[in-house]
């Protein structure tokens, strides 16, 4: 342990001096614990030196803010002080605001501060209390807030108004926040205008990001895109938002966009700006741009912490490229669960059961505790392999440690039974499950009703989805489809009839591609690329080689009453097909194709990717809504079994 010095000369406070002052100041702040801390206060008190103002207020800062931060310990210091000053209320409340389970205690602080009266707060008081009225939600005491900044007269300070347009926006109150931004700005012409005050524009760049952040936070991203175009100077803090914006609400192209043009104008990305532009590579499958920002961040000497390292597990995973995943994660510390549910999810999408549970014991025996998105990753793998009995076990399991199941567990266990051909047990499962179902769930259902074509159930299941989400075209279509496969076409009729007196729209098939570094984009029947024309002509040559390796299309996956001829020619522009065809025709003899899908790959399109891996002898990884499919030599990782 340590020792202290306690050789500091026995002065009378009155005849104290700076050069001892100091002395005492030097003492507490090479405190390197809490018990060195408490000698040198018990040392303070054995001499009656513990009242010196300036001694007292820094003891009290730090046992509040160290490393090591008692704050019940600086709360009965504060008691101690006779005439507390600002410094001393400002660094208890700034304590308590950085304490999450005190963050009502830093304003009930302020409260007795204020109710006192012996001290007023100044422009340091406002940003803690806001900081606990925001975390908080608190909206109305952050209007009181707000009132006394007026009265104390801080509503022209830029540090304080900046923390209360916070307060605002992270309370979802953007109409008070607008005005007072526009106030704050006092009429300059921020956007266009050459700010001859530096420090000006710098504030005003500040309120605008929070302004943008406010924006992306209430889904209003024209909005956010429209003040993020006009503000004349733009920090990181500016472009981080925006793209973090538009990579959370699924406008993944617009997030990728918009970090290239970052590049372009020369500023450089940071370890948030490389996190929140992942999770859009990752959905769009773009590999190389995910390599690209991995070799950036190791370059840039950015640390792969916790948060980017499992960015990094997700994107690889995600992008096709499993082994990656796994190399990353080895070389990360591991002492997260976050970390290690990246590579369970990544290793369940694409299959590997055997592999999930693997690295779930590497993982109880390393100590970390399993989270519940532990047990979605580790029962989703069960779904993906059929193993009903252990996805039993894990559910069971799970619920004996403690944990009360979510509603994607729930799904998990829908998707296991269903899949499998357990529809009744699935059914009574979400009737019986203690807490109410969604969208979602029924969907797993309805899914599996399809593949196993049982109408019964499926159409119950729809009539609920109906009910639950009445203008999402996935109810429709499912139940219109299993109409379809058993031949009640009047069935089908009424179904679209609905659908169409209702406006219900069924989301196109969608795939994209990404080659050199472009993602290309393609829908069913999609003629609008530059390539079509070569791509029409790839489309006809693998036509040509499945007739004479004999295959037939499926047409039973064409869900329409029309001749087969049309049935086989809408099979032929299947989106997975297009970006495939693209692939082939772009790329070098043998080289990977890795594409992302937005629906669930049909049965034809499956068998035609094994054959055209067959083939053209390449490896085909597609991604569709569900998990990964690896095809290579004629068959694909999956076992048929999806």
């Amino acid at each position: 342990m340590s020792s202290i010095n306690m050789n500091i000369p026995l002065l009378h406070p009155k005849t104290s001096t700076p050069h001892h002052s100091q002395l005492l100041l030097t003492q507490i702040r090479t405190c390197q614990s809490m018990q060195e801390l408490k000698q040198v206060h018990a040392f303070l008190i054995k001499t009656a030196q513990n009242h010196e103002p300036v001694v007292a207020t820094e003891l009290l800062r730090h046992s509040a803010t160290s490393d090591f931060r008692d704050i019940d310990y600086a709360l009965s210091l504060f008691d101690e002080m006779p005439e507390p000053d600002c410094f001393a209320w400002n660094t208890l409340i700034r304590a308590l605001a950085e304490t999450h389970d005190r963050l009502l205690h830093a304003l009930l602080f302020f409260c007795n501060m204020v109710s006192d009266g012996m001290v007023e707060p100044n422009r340091f008081t406002f940003p803690s209390v806001l900081k606990a009225c925001s975390v908080l939600t608190r909206l109305e005491e952050g209007k009181q807030v707000h009132g006394l900044v007026v009265k104390f007269g801080f509503s022209g300070d830029e540090f304080v108004v900046s923390n209360l347009l916070r307060m605002y926006v992270m309370c979802g109150n953007m109409e008070d926040s607008h005005v007072l931004f526009r106030r704050s700005v006092d009429g300059v012409d921020y956007m266009n205008k050459v700010m001859r005050d530096k420090r000006r524009e710098e504030g005003i760049v500040v309120l605008c990001n929070v302004m943008v952040d406010g924006y992306v936070r209430v889904g209003n991203l024209t909005v956010a895109r429209e003040l993020f175009d006009r503000m004349h100077k733009r920090s990181v803090v500016s472009w981080n938002a925006m793209i973090s914006g538009y990579a959370q609400n699924g406008y993944f192209l617009e997030a990728i966009e918009l970090f290239h043009r970052m590049q372009m104008e020369d500023l450089l990305p940071n370890r948030v700006t490389l996190v929140s532009v992942l999770p859009a590579i990752s959905r769009l499958g773009a590999i190389e741009l995910g390599k690209w920002v991995h070799l950036y961040a190791e370059r840039n000497k950015i640390k792969i912490d916790d948060a980017l390292g499992s960015a990094l597990v997700d994107m690889y995973a995600k992008c096709g490229s499993i082994g990656k995943a796994v190399q990353v994660f080895e070389r990360l510390p591991k002492s997260n669960v976050i970390t290690w549910n990246a590579i369970l999810s990544g290793l369940a999408m694409h299959g590997k059961a055997k592999d999930v549970f693997d690295f779930f014991a590497r993982m109880e025996r390393s100590g970390i505790s399993p989270s519940d998105v532990t047990y979605i990753a580790i029962l989703s793998a069960c779904s993906h392999a059929g193993l009903v009995d252990k996805g039993r076990s894990y559910f069971n399991h799970m619920v004996n440690v403690g944990f009360v199941p979510r509603i994607e567990h729930y799904g998990c266990m829908v998707d296991l039974l269903g899949r499998a051909g357990y529809l009744e047990e699935a059914k009574e499962l979400i009737l019986n499950m203690p807490i109410k179902s969604d969208d979602v769930i029924w969907k797993a259902l309805l899914g599996a009703c399809k593949v196993h074509k049982n109408v019964e159930i499926g159409r119950r299941a729809a009539e609920v989805l109906m009910q639950v989400a009445p203008h999402d075209s996935g109810a429709y279509v499912a139940i219109s489809n299993i109409y379809a496969s058993s031949g009640d076409w009047d069935a089908v009729a009424e179904v679209r009839l609905m659908m169409k007196d209702l406006d219900i729209r069924k989301d196109p098939g969608c795939s994209w591609i990404e080659i050199d570094g472009v993602i290309h984009e393609f829908l069913v029947e999609d003629v609008s690329h530059p390539s079509a024309k070569e791509i029409h002509s790839m489309l006809e040559e693998i036509s040509n080689k499945f007739n004479f390796e004999g295959y037939r299309p499926d047409t039973t996956q064409v869900l329409l009453k029309m001749d087969e001829t049309h049935k086989e020619s809408v099979l032929h522009y299947h989106s997975e097909k297009i970006a495939v065809a693209f692939g082939l025709i772009s790329t070098k003899p043998k080289t990977p194709l890795q594409i992302v899908k937005n629906l669930r790959i049909c049965e034809d399109c499956h068998s035609s990717m094994k054959l055209i891996s067959k083939i053209y002898n390449r490896k085909i990884t597609i991604r569709d809504r569900k998990r990964f499919h690896h095809f290579e030599h004629g068959s694909c990782s999956c076992m048929d079994y999806w």
